[in-house]
């Protein structure tokens, strides 16, 4: 059931976000790499090209097409081909392959000090990426994209990568993101925080470690995919139990893929917390799959529906 507009929440005086890394520009170098699961080497290549086809050049981590069960090769090579990547002056983006499983397993083997020596650059991936993107937040202190991956579908099919998430994909990497649209208002009002977040499965996953969810003060992102409504209630309650929601200054609701009908679980867990609540954003596992940019101050207007960013400091390039 949609809310209408009315009381305007949040913290008074929002923080700030963390700093956002420089955008790529046209002949800039973007590595690609495979922290969680295997990608397929045809759509890896599909999506390199399109990578190459906004003027990038592009490498690919050692490791990328290895392959371990149901992970992208060893853990120990996961995490060098990452911090590789990340320590290599010569690159502005690393851009991870796709989500699956096993970002969490690489946390530990990386070496932050080395990684916070190295200049800021862009991180972009989704889903499992989750994890990568929390502990970048808290160990390098920068803001990162949450959106498509080369070797996933919206960027990798034969036909060429879906528009809409083509078109939010080169604007969020050209330092001008649009507004992402929802189309239902669960709690009406309005909030300016900085973005957390990311995938439900993982921020659960994360209580209890290092890089847990703090929602104080922020603006939380949630989306899943292949999870039925009794386990999107467990997991919110998880996160609810462990006081990871506690201060939050509203919710933006992206795709739910094949999890039935959330809304009543979602609407009756976080209703009661009395702050913004939008919903329906095409941010996710679903089609189109628009970009947004976590750690930035970003503001959720109920009235549109829709989270945009107030920085003013993302930079242009491509």
């Amino acid at each position: 059931m949609k809310a209408q507009c009315g009381t305007v929440w949040g913290v008074n005086e929002p923080a700030a976000g963390i700093p956002i890394p420089p955008s790529p520009r046209p002949g800039d170098t973007v590595a690609v790499v495979a922290p969680s699961g295997p990608p397929d080497s045809g759509r890896l290549a599909r999506g390199v090209r399109v990578l190459e086809g906004l003027g990038l050049k592009v490498v690919i981590g050692a490791h990328v097409l290895d392959r371990d069960r149901y992970l992208a090769g060893s853990d120990a090579d996961r995490a060098r081909d990452l911090q590789d990547a990340w320590c290599d002056p010569a690159v502005s983006a690393v851009f991870c392959a796709r989500g699956g499983y096993g970002a969490t397993r690489t946390l530990g083997l990386l070496d932050w000090e080395a990684m916070r020596a190295a200049a800021p650059k862009t991180l972009v991936g989704s889903s499992d990426v989750t994890a990568l993107h929390s502990a970048f937040a808290a160990e390098l202190g920068v803001a990162s994209w949450f959106g498509p991956m080369p070797a996933c579908s919206t960027i990798s099919d034969p036909e060429g990568p879906e528009p809409r998430t083509f078109e939010s994909l080169t604007a969020a990497l050209a330092g001008m993101p649009p507004p992402v649209t929802g189309d239902r208002v669960i709690v009406p009002g309005e909030a300016t925080a900085p973005v957390t977040g990311g995938n439900l499965s993982l921020l659960a996953a994360l209580c209890g470690t290092p890089y847990a969810l703090s929602a104080r003060g922020r603006i939380v992102l949630l989306e899943d995919v292949d999870e039925a409504p009794y386990r999107i209630d467990r997991m919110l309650t998880q996160l609810l139990q462990a006081g990871a929601l506690d201060g939050a200054a509203g919710f933006v609701l992206g795709s739910w893929v094949d999890c039935g009908d959330p809304y009543p679980v979602l609407e009756e867990l976080l209703a009661p917390l009395g702050v913004p609540v939008i919903a329906g954003l095409p941010v996710g596992h679903g089609t189109p799959q628009f970009s947004v940019l976590l750690g930035a101050l970003g503001a959720i207007d109920a009235k549109s529906c829709s989270l945009t960013y107030s920085t003013g400091g993302v930079d242009k390039a491509l």
